[in-house]
């Protein structure tokens, strides 16, 4: 019996003005794999990932997790679910204001009844998980990129979630630090069974997290396996991409200008 998919979309379309960037996207994820959302610039995954997150709605097509219809729900109905995901943002997203310890336990004092006591523990197991044990007081302009990256996991993964959301993790990291933070993904999935959807263009982070690769282009699926199969695609599209095959040099106004806006 095939397990039922954490996460289904079906015939999922998004327009800004005239333009189409999403294209009937259909796809299932499975729990407890790591999804990889691969394309260029300009393909639509941030779309989709905002669509998955819910901060903003598609034009037609629905989106399920753990079987509910996120399309249809209010902003009120959103609050349980967004309880069980946590989300890894590109730039970290930590509050400069606050001490590394409550920007993660932020999510424990805004939707627990745990005592504050309860929350330091809490927050300070996290930050051990992560490799920042001892790291509470601190505030996020003392860290290093990667260590904000560490924090900002630590936050994501406060309310023990059900889906980590990582967009672009290793951006922005030098080569070592990044696997690092793979490494470090790798090892949270394992300890807490969470599904994980990654959005990246890093082959390299890719070929080490990803049990299977969705491949964006032009707002469509053209090619969706593990990482192997799609190496072994007879599409052009996906040989160019990991093969790091570069465009013709002429550039297309229009298409440089629709690129722009993902």
């Amino acid at each position: 019996m095939n397990p039922t998919p954490i996460i289904k979309i079906e015939n999922l379309e998004t327009y800004y003005g005239p333009r189409k960037v999403l294209d009937g996207i259909n796809l299932e994820i499975m729990p407890g794999e790591t999804m990889a959302i691969l394309g260029r610039s300009g393909c639509g995954k941030s779309t989709l990932l905002r669509h998955l997150i819910g901060l903003s709605k598609p034009s037609a097509g629905n989106i399920f997790i753990k079987g509910q219809n996120l399309t249809s729900l209010s902003e009120e109905e959103w609050l349980p679910i967004r309880r069980k995901i946590g989300m890894l943002f590109q730039s970290a997203a930590l509050f400069n204001s606050m001490t590394v310890g409550d920007n993660v336990a932020l999510p424990l004092r805004e939707h627990t009844a745990l005592e504050e006591s309860t929350i330091k523990i809490m927050t300070r197991m996290k930050l051990d998980q992560v490799g920042l044990a001892g790291f509470e007081d601190f505030m996020p302009a003392q860290l290093s990129g990667g260590m904000k990256k560490r924090a900002a996991l630590a936050r994501a993964i406060a309310m023990d979630p059900d889906i980590l959301f990582c967009d672009e993790p290793s951006a922005g990291l030098d080569p070592i630090v990044a696997v690092g933070i793979d490494h470090l993904i790798l090892k949270l999935k394992k300890a807490f069974r969470m599904t994980i959807v990654v959005v990246t263009h890093e082959l390299a982070s890719v070929f080490l997290i990803a049990d299977r690769v969705a491949l964006l282009d032009g707002g469509r699926i053209i090619a969706l396996g593990t990482v192997d199969e799609l190496k072994q695609s007879d599409n052009a599209k996906v040989q160019q991409f990991f093969n790091r095959i570069p465009d013709p040099e002429k550039i297309d106004r229009e298409s440089y200008l629709n690129s722009l806006i993902e």
